[in-house]
């Protein structure tokens, strides 16, 4: 095969490393040819321009621009780009506000061996496709209730180590307002504690430190 038959691919991640791996991977298909390399999302959307590739592979936490907001500017610009996300945990948050967002495909990176390949094929010939970790996340959570925005900003500083009177300060809220909503969190991700509802929020992408 040669020239406009081959899946044009441009690879964006901050570790040189994943993007030699992800580079080695497709020199070795005759049906696919990497056009470019970013290594964060401002970067990622001067190659896109640059090159139109057919496949994005976007890394999803990047210095300087992360790769939701480079998904989401490149979309604007671009509404028929191909982006499959790369991320190293299935916090079915994040997965589905890239898909929201638009995203084609969301990948672990601890799969990238097994699925990549065929993750690009499914994406190029216009299907959405998650790795099974990933649809798992997201269905387990699919029936949760989801905390409020007031409630995320309350478990953002309880996840930052601050006290109930230390977040009703910054919000400049009472602090039996704060106690509600701490209780609410509680329950809305089945915690045991305001440790563990932090680590839950994280782990889910409710969240980022």
């Amino acid at each position: 095969m040669s020239g406009p038959s081959r899946i044009r691919i441009l690879t964006v991640d901050d570790h040189p490393l994943v993007r030699q791996g992800i580079a080695g991977l497709v020199a070795t298909q005759t049906d696919m040819t990497l056009v470019g390399e970013a290594s964060n999302g401002r970067e990622a959307i001067q190659q896109f321009r640059s090159h139109h590739p057919d496949i994005t592979l976007m890394d999803l936490q990047m210095p300087e621009m992360n790769g939701l907001d480079a998904l989401i500017a490149i979309r604007n610009e671009f509404p028929e780009a191909k982006i499959i996300l790369l991320t190293t945990y299935a916090g079915d948050v994040q997965i589905l506000r890239a898909l929201k967002a638009g995203a084609q495909g969301y990948l672990l990176k601890n799969t990238l061996h097994t699925e990549l390949l065929t993750t690009i094929r499914v994406v190029f010939a216009g299907k959405k496709t998650l790795s099974p970790e990933a649809s798992v996340e997201v269905a387990e959570h699919a029936m949760d209730d989801t905390l409020t925005p007031a409630e995320v900003s309350v478990l953002r500083l309880i996840a930052a180590g601050n006290a109930n009177k230390q977040i009703a300060d910054q919000l400049s809220i009472a602090e039996e307002t704060v106690k509600s909503r701490v209780k609410s969190i509680l329950s809305k991700l089945g915690a045991n504690d305001r440790t563990h509802a932090a680590m839950i929020g994280l782990k889910r992408g409710i969240i980022e430190l």
